[in-house]
């Protein structure tokens, strides 16, 4: 990027739920970066959500938000479905874009979104934000220490009852025309963003992907196996039909292993030949405000953040292998 700012001014793209805790007030509490722009196709909501968090300007349309010259970087926060749009027009406005998780429906359209603000020299960060939460810092300190010998394998497992479709008023999260698939792509890109943050990308993956409760057209439970470049061997099962919640990973290495949650506050737990030995270390309220700040300091001239386009892409394209059997079945 060409133009280092001193302060940034951002927009927001989709003012919905995720930004009412999750992000929008981390853009006023991190350093150097305001909130001063909202826009929702809902102009009243827009208007309400304004009034409600101290910005001074909002909108309802997403071309007038981009174009405002006191917004410096924009933040799209709406379904899969319309991040390449929005992402295209910011870096044609030549904005940086922050855009949230999965980075879009498929691996093409990260493409399509990376090469945008390539030729238009901005940077693009997409919101896999535990990669600055200090939980996951721990984890991937820990993991480079040798403490737990060499990395052999990793196992994750995800499941949660079902969620019932109900047609045209189904959850945005489980209609693909919308997110790309069902909640594997919401929730299992964060687990698989985190293990390339602490075990390097993915080099070979397969999976089966299918709708075993009949609650909607996506597919409701994916397993895949994967290979890392650096040798790690990977296995993963997410299914959103089951009875109960349980959310776990385990990296396993030649002297110990590490076991941590993906979404919850529960003890990181260190185990080796001496014992185990646990670490608590909760999510902060406004969870993205880390990651955020890490976007800030780049944009003012300081260290890179370390979810970009390139990194967000690559989960989307591990993603695209595991699901792409059910939707060239279902086609």
């Amino acid at each position: 990027m060409k133009t280092q700012l001193k302060e940034v001014r951002w927009g927001i793209i989709g003012c919905g739920d995720v930004t009412e805790v999750k992000s929008g007030p981390g853009f006023q509490l991190a350093e150097n970066s305001k909130l001063v722009a909202v826009m929702r196709r809902n102009g009243e909501l827009a208007k309400d959500y304004a009034e409600r968090h101290g910005v001074p300007n909002w909108y309802d349309q997403a071309e007038s938000l981009i174009n405002d010259p006191e917004v410096d970087a924009i933040y799209v926060a709406t379904p899969p479905a319309f991040h390449k749009e929005y992402a295209i027009l910011a870096a044609k406005a030549g904005k940086p874009v922050y855009v949230e998780k999965p980075m879009a429906r498929n691996y093409e359209e990260c493409l399509e979104m990376i090469e945008a603000c390539k030729e238009a020299d901005v940077p693009l960060f997409v919101a896999y934000y535990r990669r600055a939460l200090p939980r996951f810092l721990k984890i991937k300190e820990i993991v480079e220490s040798g403490v737990l010998g060499d990395i052999r394998f990793v196992r994750s497992i995800q499941y949660q009852p079902a969620v019932e479709g109900t047609g045209k008023d189904e959850p945005w999260r489980i209609q693909p025309e919308l997110a790309g698939g069902g909640l594997f792509l919401d929730l299992a890109s964060h687990t698989l963003d985190i293990l390339d943050f602490l075990l390097g990308p993915i080099k070979e993956v397969s999976g089966f992907a299918s709708n075993q409760n009949g609650s909607y057209q996506a597919e409701d439970i994916v397993t895949g196996s994967y290979l890392f470049e650096s040798g790690v061997h990977g296995t993963g099962t997410w299914c959103f039909a089951a009875h109960d919640y349980i959310d776990e990973n385990e990296i396993v290495g030649s002297k110990g292993k590490i076991t941590f949650s993906t979404f919850g506050n529960s003890p990181i737990a260190v185990t080796t030949k001496e014992g185990t030995e646990e670490f608590v270390i909760e999510n902060p309220r406004h969870i993205q405000q880390h990651f955020i700040q890490t976007m800030v300091n780049e944009l003012t001239g300081g260290e890179k953040s370390s979810s970009t386009g390139i990194t967000g892409a690559r989960t989307n394209w591990v993603m695209d292998q595991m699901i792409k059997g059910y939707y060239k079945k279902s086609k």
